[in-house]
């Protein structure tokens, strides 16, 4: 079970940090990662860290978001920074049981996802 939290709403230029709590199931040997999905739009990889904490980043938030875990504690977090309009959406915490060994860096590109959480919104006004 994955349970994220930290959403909220912010100016432009502000920053959140959500978090991912993992029970039920050590997830330390998954690929985990964080997906967003806008109104209208499909559901995106934003960020994805592996077993051996090698992380991996969409173009659009690049040098602004840094996904961390805490192995001891089973939470996953998403610092998110210069937060942009555009960044607003719904993200979702998910684990993937193998696809960052198959694919290396571009593995958010063809996620495997076997458990997701319910969603945080996170809404940037201008």
């Amino acid at each position: 079970q994955l349970e994220e939290s930290g959403g909220g709403s912010v100016q432009a230029g502000g920053s959140l940090r959500l978090s991912c709590v993992a029970s039920g199931y050590l997830y330390t040997a998954y690929c985990m990662a964080w997906f967003r999905q806008a109104p209208g739009k499909e559901r995106e990889g934003v960020a994805g860290i592996t077993s051996t904490l090698r992380t991996t980043y969409a173009d659009a938030v690049r040098s602004r978001f840094t996904m961390s875990k805490d192995n001891v504690k089973n939470i996953f977090y998403l610092q998110m920074n210069n937060l942009k309009p555009e960044d607003t959406a719904i993200y979702y915490c998910a684990a993937d049981p193998s696809t960052c060994r198959q694919y290396g860096d571009s593995w958010l590109s063809h996620p495997a996802v076997t458990v997701w959480g319910q969603g945080t919104q996170v809404t940037v006004s201008s």
